[in-house]
């Protein structure tokens, strides 16, 4: 398959070589005089693109582009996700309901961002973190890895349940904290949800 690209990529550069007309319209080119026993090195054939030309420039437009700067500026930058189809989940707007956490945590906060507000006790920090969480093509409120191999603790019997809308998409994430990736996954959204470590 790679060598019918390269083949197909060098038999266009060829024919495009070939198209291009002599530096004086219907006057042939001249080429110069070569003393006999000379040797002439071949060309060098100029350097080519495997991109098509349409797709070159769009790429190069975006170039210093961030991902969710452009979607928060409806850019479609290609390959990228499309835009919210309900104008419900172009908000980032979450309901977190915590149980078993400890007196004053246990409970359920509404946490809107951009702006931050919301009942959550700590809506701005809570919705830095979540920007911090955040990176193109990966989604912030993942499960661990069925494959992952976890430590044996226990981090006590706190749950979690968030959902809503973040970046576009939905989110019914639960968490909980009987063991080392959970409690991992569980700190890295404080202040998202309440700091439940251990003592």
């Amino acid at each position: 398959m790679l060598r019918r690209l390269l083949l197909t990529a060098a038999a266009s550069a060829t024919a495009a070589l070939s198209a291009v007309p002599s530096a004086s319209a219907g006057t042939p080119a001249v080429l110069p005089a070569v003393p006999a026993g000379t040797q002439v090195a071949a060309p060098t054939p100029p350097a080519v693109s495997l991109l098509p030309v349409a797709s070159r420039a769009p790429l190069a437009a975006f170039a210093g582009l961030s991902p969710l700067y452009a979607a928060a500026r409806g850019v479609a930058l290609p390959g990228a996700m499309p835009p919210p189809a309900r104008p419900e989940d172009s908000e980032d707007r979450l309901t977190v309901t915590v149980h078993d956490a400890g007196a004053g945590v246990d409970g359920t906060y509404e946490l809107d961002c951009h702006p931050a507000g919301g009942s959550h006790p700590r809506a701005a920090q809570a919705c830095d973190r979540l920007d911090a969480n955040t990176t193109w093509g990966k989604d912030p409120f993942a499960p661990v890895s069925p494959d992952a191999l976890c430590t044996m603790q226990y981090g006590g019997p706190a749950t979690a349940h968030v959902t809503g809308t973040w970046a576009g998409r939905p989110v019914d994430a639960r968490y909980d904290r009987t063991n080392g990736c959970e409690i991992s996954r569980w700190n890295a959204m404080v202040p998202v949800l309440p700091d439940a470590r251990s003592e």
